[in-house]
C-alpha cells in the first residue's frame, strides 16, 4: 500500500492510560488500496474505536494474531487503536487474553457486565472522545480490580521473553527459574495475559524482527541476531507464522487475500 492510501501515526499517549496502554495510533484508510495490506503476527490485545466511510462509529476488540492475514478492504475507515499492555485484558474487558486470541469483534459482544459497562460508555464517541473517556475511567476501575502483584509478574515474564538489543529470550526453564515461578505457572500467567505461551510469544517476536530488519542485514545474519540456529531455522519458521517464506514475502508473492471481517472466530 502506499502512503496515500493507507497513513499511520502515534497519538500522544495520556499519563493516566501509561500503566495500561502501550501505544496509541491513528489509522487511516484515506482510498481504498489496490494492493492487499497485511495484518502481521501480534501478540497483544487492542482496543480499536473506529468510524467508517459512513460516520457511524464503533469500537472493536482485537485479540493476539498467532499468523499472519492478508486482506483487501471493503471500506473506508479511520480509527485510533490502542495497545493494551500485558496484564490489562482481563480486568478492563473482563475475559482473560486466551480467550480472544484470532478474534476481532465488537466490544458489546464479549460476554459479562465489565465489557458491557465499557460499551455503554465509549458508544458513539469519535476515536479522540473515546481516548479521552478511556482515560478518565480506566485507572480508578483497573487500580480497583487489577492484581498488581500478578501484573507485575506477566510484565517480567514477557520482558524475559521479549527479543530486543542485546537481548535474545532464554529457554522457557531458565526463564520459569528466573521469575521463582513453575512452567506450568508460567504458561498459565502468558495464557491469561498475554493470550500465547511463552514459546509462541518469543516466535512472534522473532518473525516480526526479521519482517522489520530484513532490508539492513544478509539472511544469515539476520538469523543469527534474532536468535535462531541458522538460515533454514528462520525460513522454516517464517514460513509457518507469515504463509510464505522470506524471499517470497519480500518480492510481494503473498497468499491470496480475504476481505475484512468485523468479527472473526477461533479456529
Amino acid at each position: 500500500m502506499t502512503n496515500s492510501e493507507v497513513s499511520e501515526r502515534e497519538l500522544p499517549l495520556p499519563d493516566a492510560l501509561r500503566p495500561w496502554v502501550a501505544r496509541i495510533a491513528d489509522l487511516r484508510v484515506n482510498r481504498l488500496p489496490v494492493e492487499p495490506f497485511t495484518h502481521l503476527p501480534d501478540t497483544a490485545t487492542k482496543l480499536v474505536v473506529r468510524v467508517e466511510g459512513n460516520g457511524r462509529p464503533g469500537v472493536l476488540v482485537v485479540g493476539p494474531r498467532v499468523r499472519a492475514t492478508y486482506h483487501a478492504a471493503k471500506h473506508l475507515v479511520s480509527c485510533a487503536e490502542l495497545r493494551l499492555t500485558p496484564g490489562t485484558a482481563r480486568p478492563l474487558l473482563g475475559v482473560p487474553a486466551v480467550e480472544l486470541v484470532g478474534r476481532a469483534l465488537p466490544l458489546d459482544e464479549l460476554p459479562g457486565p465489565v465489557a458491557r459497562q465499557l460499551a455503554v460508555e465509549l458508544r458513539g464517541l469519535a476515536p479522540e472522545a473515546a481516548v479521552a473517556r478511556l482515560a478518565e475511567v480506566v485507572p480508578a476501575r483497573l487500580t480497583a480490580v487489577a492484581d498488581g502483584a500478578r501484573t507485575e509478574l506477566v510484565r517480567a515474564g514477557v520482558d524475559a521473553m521479549s527479543l530486543r538489543t542485546g537481548h535474545l529470550p532464554g529457554p522457557v526453564p531458565a526463564v520459569a527459574r528466573e521469575l521463582a515461578v513453575s512452567e506450568r505457572q508460567l504458561r498459565k500467567l502468558f495464557a491469561e495475559g498475554v493470550g500465547l505461551s511463552p514459546k509462541h510469544y518469543a516466535r512472534i517476536n522473532r518473525v516480526r524482527a526479521v519482517v522489520a530488519h530484513a532490508t539492513e542485514l544478509s539472511w544469515a545474519e539476520l538469523a543469527a541476531v534474532t536468535g535462531y540456529y541458522d538460515q533454514s531455522h528462520m525460513t522454516s519458521d517464517f514460513r509457518a507464522l507469515m504463509g510464505v517464506p522470506p524471499r517470497s514475502y519480500f518480492t510481494g508473492r503473498l497468499p491470496e487475500a480475504l476481505p475484512c471481517r468485523a468479527a472473526v472466530r477461533r479456529g
